[in-house]
């Protein structure tokens, strides 16, 4: 596998981004899963999904954009629709849930009519949906590096204040902080994050990234620190295990990706449980 790696430049492209992927997706997945947006990833990869089907479309139907990276078109689609969920939360102020399903219903649809119009699916597409391997290459690698500097950066800026935000919006508000700022870089930067991630995950999966690996960590973490630090151990170990079944097993990686996250969550609500029924019969004792 090592030799194979060093010796072909796929591989080399599919694991640099896909250990950066373990660590900008459950790092921001952290803070969605915190304010309870978790549903936000599916609408947006969705919206993505219609970006990256646009692509395919006018590159058949208009020469000059023959040679465009569809990926382009998938962060303009996202970015575009995680600033409709923003403005719809606001304008459903005690209904906020509602803008999550209306941008996944769009996203769907727009996507449906420019398959439809690209006659079908096509392998670049279904590439897309589920990840692959041989897909990524060294311009979709620097494009992912450069948006995992940007979100290590805002996040390490920011922390403090998407820390408040994410627990008492309401106080963060009171103290002064500029929570629409706040919350338009954040959508912004998870946009940007599913839309790069749909490289070696899929469209269809990418949101699993940014859940289940802090879904495990919430299980064992004493803390929100320790929480983002599991989520990351856990991502990369996904990625990086699911990568290597599937050039082993000649899988689509998104699938193994997220089984390994599966896999992982399955393993830590066993171990509290054991656990918290040793804590009971010390307890009891």
């Amino acid at each position: 596998m090592i030799q194979a790696i060093l010796q072909y430049e796929f591989l080399q492209n599919a694991f640099l981004t896909g250990i950066l992927i373990g660590i900008i997706a459950p790092l921001l997945g952290a803070f969605i899963v915190v304010r309870r947006l978790s549903l936000i990833a599916d609408a947006l990869s969705h919206v993505t999904l219609s970006g990256i089907a646009a692509s395919l479309y006018l590159s058949k139907t208009v020469p000059s954009l023959q040679g465009l990276n569809p990926l382009y078109f998938g962060m303009i689609f996202s970015v575009t629709g995680s600033l409709f969920i923003e403005r719809l939360r606001m304008l459903y102020k005690h209904y906020q849930e509602l803008a999550i399903p209306i941008i996944l219903s769009g996203g769907i649809g727009i996507g449906v009519i420019f398959i439809s119009l690209a006659d079908g699916f096509t392998t670049d597409l279904f590439s897309y949906l589920f990840g692959s391997v041989s897909a990524v290459t060294r311009g979709d690698l620097y494009l992912i590096a450069a948006i995992s500097i940007v979100v290590i950066g805002m996040i390490f800026l920011l922390y403090k204040e998407l820390f408040l935000l994410s627990f008492d919006e309401d106080h963060a508000k009171a103290s002064g902080i500029p929570a629409r700022a706040i919350h338009f870089i954040f959508m912004v930067m998870v946009a940007l994050v599913i839309a790069a991630s749909m490289r070696i995950v899929g469209i269809l999966l990418v949101s699993s990234l940014m859940t289940l690996p802090v879904a495990a960590s919430i299980r064992i973490a004493r803390g929100f620190k320790q929480t983002i630090l599991y989520s990351l151990l856990f991502g990369e170990i996904s990625v990086i295990a699911g990568l290597v079944s599937a050039f082993y097993l000649d899988l689509a990686p998104g699938g193994t990706i997220v089984v390994t996250a599966i896999l992982i969550l399955l393993i830590t609500i066993v171990m509290k449980k054991i656990s918290s029924s040793k804590h009971a019969q010390k307890a009891e004792v």
